[in-house]
């Protein structure tokens, strides 16, 4: 129940659309700044399979991709309208083709060796430029050279909050973060 309660006070609820836009390029919708072939995710990374979205909040990832022909899994630990709830993702054993999810980011090493011990494919991961950083994360993330390309968004994106419908200013840098478990190399960084 403690954790359910700290997911709560996480949750960014409802992406401004520059987010939606910009997170959901690999499924045709455009980069904030417009789309061209070298500035959408979706350009540079092919998903095989289904795509299970395991903190799907309140769908509008998990929509997107249903409607670029992808069969999706949705579900959150908590209930937000959308999705099966009351599913651990930390806890699961599905297996599945590939995740793709935009988690808490104070959670984010614990989705990434959870979902690399789950998915047959590719775990691409929504989080802050940031993550790249600490030993303990190189230690036990990087070091098992699974992440294949890290895109940076060349502009700052913006959240809004739940409940809230301004979005607050983007300060910080994020990135999609895109493991591949048949993949044994060095990452390559590009920015979209």
């Amino acid at each position: 129940m403690k954790f359910r309660v700290r997911l709560r006070g996480t949750f960014t609820g409802n992406p401004g659309w520059s987010l939606v836009k910009a997170i959901l390029a690999p499924f045709n919708l455009m980069h904030p700044q417009g789309c061209s072939n070298h500035h959408c995710l979706k350009d540079r990374e092919k998903f095989i399979g289904n795509i299970w979205e395991c903190a799907c909040g309140t769908g509008k990832m998990s929509e997107i991709i249903k409607k670029n022909g992808y069969e999706v899994i949705s579900s959150d630990l908590v209930d937000r309208g959308y999705g099966e709830s009351n599913i651990d993702f930390l806890k699961s054993e599905k297996k599945v083709d590939n995740i793709i999810t935009n988690p808490p980011f104070k959670l984010g090493q614990d989705f990434v060796l959870h979902g690399l011990k789950l998915v047959k494919n590719k775990l691409a991961i929504f989080n802050k430029l940031n993550f790249l950083e600490g030993i303990r994360r190189k230690e036990k993330i990087f070091n098992q050279n699974k992440l294949k390309n890290v895109y940076v968004f060349s502009r700052r994106v913006s959240f809004v909050k739940e409940g809230q419908t301004k979005s607050a200013g983007g300060l910080i840098a994020f990135a999609w973060f895109v493991f591949d478990v048949n993949y044994n190399g060095k990452p390559t960084i590009d920015w979209i």
